[in-house]
């Protein structure tokens, strides 16, 4: 079974192949910062399938895409960009000395995670919180919500951000940017389990749905 590292590693290096595509595309980099482009919504919205249509170009091409069969692959499957999915959370640092936590994965092994804290926001106006698990200096969001195992893979979704992305104990959520683990495409991929605490009431409707979904009207 590939595991977690092999998944964050693939994805941290597509992130930044993306970023390097979209830099070229954009005549090396003069573009607005991620706070400018998503306060002009066309611009947030232009950005985002750019993103999108760089990671389909990686899964259909790259060695260390998840994707089987290539030739019959023709793009992940997304709800509409929206920005009222992307909320700015408040962390609560977490204090207590039981920081290490051990995280189940699918094949039935286990990591060892820290926890750096809590994430509170606010969706539909409803207060919400997920616990934020750090690992080698990546920031895990590990989440299902009430789409999971309808419109959205039923293992959860995730989020991953540098540590430095945390400014003055306030961190950005996107979750137009959730995506499946590599384990919603083979099940030779043996992908961290979401805690259960983080299963939000609300329904997440942003981010990568399953291809079912996509064909449901």
């Amino acid at each position: 079974m590939f595991k977690n590292k092999v998944i964050r590693y693939s994805t941290i290096a597509m992130f930044i192949a993306i970023l390097a595509y979209l830099i070229i595309e954009n005549m090396g980099g003069s573009s607005s910062s991620d706070d400018a482009v998503a306060a002009n919504p066309a611009l947030y919205k232009t950005k985002l399938l750019e993103e999108r249509a760089a990671k389909d170009e990686q899964f259909k091409t790259g060695d260390d895409s998840p994707i089987k069969d290539k030739d019959s692959f023709h793009g992940l499957h997304y709800f509409e960009p929206n920005l009222g999915y992307r909320v700015k959370a408040t962390i609560s640092p977490y204090m207590q000395d039981d920081k290490e936590v051990t995280v189940k994965y699918t094949d039935g092994s286990s990591e060892k995670y820290e926890k750096y804290g809590y994430a509170n926001f606010s969706v539909e106006g409803q207060a919400q919180k997920l616990l934020l698990l750090k690992s080698e200096g990546t920031i895990s969001v590990l989440f299902r919500d009430a789409t999971s195992g309808k419109e959205t893979y039923g293992g959860g979704r995730y989020l991953d951000y540098p540590v430095d992305q945390i400014k003055n104990n306030t961190i950005v959520l996107d979750f137009n940017k959730a995506y499946n683990p590599y384990c919603a495409y083979q099940e030779s991929y043996a992908c961290p389990v979401p805690p259960a605490e983080n299963t939000l009431s609300v329904a997440i409707q942003a981010g990568e749905v399953t291809e079912e979904a996509s064909h449901q009207e």
